[in-house]
């Protein structure tokens, strides 16, 4: 079996941290200045590996954040 990572979540509290929320309202931003599609064209598409299809999938939400990025910072 293959371990993606080791973060763990973090404990469930009766008080609020305020480090969590400005960790959910950073991820928050990041989220919504993606468009809807994150920049994957409509199609159908066939990969011959879970791998490639992944890799593909990160190509294209990082190039749409990119461009977002890149429209902010010239607006």
């Amino acid at each position: 079996m293959k371990t993606a990572g080791h973060r763990q979540p973090p404990p469930l509290t009766e008080q609020a941290s305020g480090a969590q929320l400005a960790e959910g309202a950073r991820f928050n931003e990041t989220i919504a200045c993606l468009n809807p599609s994150l920049g994957i064209v409509k199609g159908v598409y066939r990969y011959p590996t879970h791998e490639a299809a992944n890799r593909h999938w990160l190509e294209c939400v990082a190039r749409n954040l990119a461009n977002s990025n890149a429209k902010r910072h010239h607006e």
